[in-house]
């Protein structure tokens, strides 16, 4: 088509790749890499504050975890890439030895557990109070009311949302080229630079960043059908049933 060269795909950049093409799906793996990681901290951590945002009686945990949605959804992604990649090994010296991947999968995850954070909270009160009332009746203590009466229904509530997030992370993991992971877009970047081909080699990018997206949705979409309760619906759905 035009002027383009899909061959160039097959040449050798001269590196540990032999080709082009096993560099970009090396680049891939760095990209699943990161966002999976990111995703795993953002679960985890966006559940433990989503949580402290609904615990009654306990306003300071609420304080907490409304300081810790604002702080993190409220800087830009690349600032917070720059910070933890620079001033937080300049404040705290033993962070001088952590890796950039980790740095990077540390500051997506924060990023990305304010959103998860704030979905929960309101998944979490738009159940019935009934259900936490019924919860107390039993002699639950407070975790385990919200481990088996409250979460179960939350959580199916917010797989629509969680569904988005899932896939933004994966989109938001090409921040990480500016600081030098070697995932797709920088390998874009500088395979593009190196060929003179920067059409043909951000094409063959998109298409694996479709692809993962594709993939995302149809497991995200797999989930929610499995976790649907009779007569209970979620707010929104994954689209493409």
């Amino acid at each position: 088509m035009g002027n383009w060269d899909w061959q160039v795909y097959l040449q050798d950049p001269g590196g540990k790749d032999p080709t082009y093409l096993q560099w970009m799906l090396s680049a891939w793996g760095w990209t699943i890499s990161v966002a999976l990681s990111a995703l795993l901290v953002a679960l985890v951590v966006g559940s433990l504050v989503g949580i402290l945002r609904t615990l009654p009686n306990s306003p300071g945990w609420v304080r907490f975890g409304n300081a810790w949605v604002e702080l993190f959804r409220n800087i830009p992604l690349l600032v917070q890439i720059f910070l933890w990649y620079h001033v937080v090994p300049a404040i705290f010296t033993p962070a001088r030895d952590v890796p950039p991947f980790i740095l990077v999968v540390l500051a997506l995850g924060f990023f990305t557990s304010a959103r998860i954070a704030e979905q929960l909270r309101a998944g979490i009160q738009a159940l019935p109070r009934g259900q936490r009332y019924a919860g107390m009746a039993v002699g639950f203590t407070t975790w385990q009311y919200y481990r088996y009466v409250i979460l179960p229904m939350a959580y199916r509530m917010i797989l629509p949302p969680l569904t988005s997030e899932s896939m933004n992370i994966f989109k938001n993991s090409s921040v990480a080229f500016a600081v030098s992971i070697a995932e797709l877009t920088q390998f874009a970047m500088q395979a593009g630079e190196e060929t003179a081909r920067p059409i043909e080699m951000y094409l063959g990018v998109t298409v694996l960043y479709i692809i993962s997206a594709m993939v995302i949705n149809r497991i995200m979409a797999f989930i929610e059908k499995r976790a649907r309760v009779p007569g209970f619906v979620a707010a929104g759905g994954t689209g493409g049933h």
